[in-house]
């Protein structure tokens, strides 16, 4: 089966080079990788003087203006130009940790399954309480998910990722697609919509990807605000269902990980990063009530504000 990859980038490094490269190495051909670049100067200072695109005929390259990136809005443009009967999202700092991740990926796409997500592994250099809270969300065994799975999973029954995920093209011309307007979890709102529509969502643990952070206390702060505007935005998916109690869950078995590796001293700045997390997503939940000088200052997108629905 032929496969599109879609990739959203944004002043990518040299180690764009390195994706694409694992990517045409992969088991299943890939019939197009589409980058859709926010800002133009910046893929051009990186490909300037190689012959990047001249090497990779299968890469095609749209950009847009900072502006204009949306979440939802810059991946639906991105499939429309995609004609693959299966398409991959990812991001540009996911690593493909094999040749065979589009392949164990794409294998899901049957029956009733209308996406499939991959595991995320903690990159080299990754901090430990970061490198747990991975396998926290990202456990060792496969699943698929339907809505029956509501009572015992909670909000995570609806988690799915575009880090890496495989999209049915059939299921998602039959749906509405991406939400059009979001500034997070484009993903979630799509696994919800197709679950609603009598499909399911496969968590492909053996298929897997080198995607992880070192985010500061700031960066967590802004990125967990926009978390909260998303599901302040979308109560018909996010009202009833509870984040809180997850993470609180994730916190603390991450600390009894530390204390069970003999880092004590670790669980300090834990305690600090998860308060981070959850004043911005506090305050996002609650971002209508916010002057609007305070959500510029909170969130991680401020052109998002500035555009049109």
């Amino acid at each position: 089966m032929d496969v599109d990859v879609i990739i959203p980038v944004y002043k990518p490094g040299k180690e764009l080079f390195t994706l694409v490269e694992r990517l045409e190495g992969q088991t299943v051909p890939i019939r197009n990788i589409l980058l859709m670049n926010t800002e133009e100067k910046y893929f051009t200072q990186l490909v300037y003087g190689t012959r990047f695109l001249e090497q990779h005929r299968e890469v095609k390259v749209y950009h847009l203006s900072k502006k204009e990136f949306n979440h939802g809005r810059t991946r639906r443009e991105a499939v429309k130009r995609s004609t693959a009967p299966v398409f991959v999202m990812m991001t540009q700092d996911a690593m493909p940790a094999d040749e065979y991740l589009l392949e164990r990926l794409a294998g899901y796409l049957q029956g009733n399954v209308a996406v499939a997500y991959a595991r995320q592994l903690p990159a080299p250099g990754c901090g430990a309480a970061e490198s747990y809270m991975r396998q926290f969300n990202y456990p060792e065994q496969s699943r698929i998910k339907t809505l029956e799975d509501l009572p015992e999973l909670g909000i995570k029954t609806y988690f799915c990722s575009n880090v890496c995920a495989a999209y049915r093209r059939d299921v998602y011309e039959e749906s509405e697609g991406f939400v059009k307007h979001t500034i997070f979890n484009e993903d979630m709102l799509y696994a919800a919509a197709v679950m609603r529509a009598g499909y399911s969502v496969a968590y492909a643990a053996e298929a897997c990807v080198v995607h992880s952070h070192n985010y500061t206390n700031g960066q967590q702060f802004r990125r967990n605000f926009d978390l909260g505007v998303s599901q302040a935005d979308h109560p018909e998916v996010f009202g009833g269902l509870s984040s809180e109690g997850e993470g609180k869950k994730m916190v603390l078995q991450t600390v009894k990980y530390l204390k069970k590796q003999g880092m004590r001293r670790k669980i300090p700045h834990l305690y600090l990063q998860t308060a981070c997390k959850y004043a911005g997503y506090l305050l996002g939940k609650h971002y209508q009530k916010l002057p609007r000088s305070w959500i510029l200052k909170c969130t991680d997108n401020r052109e998002y504000w500035d555009q049109n629905q």
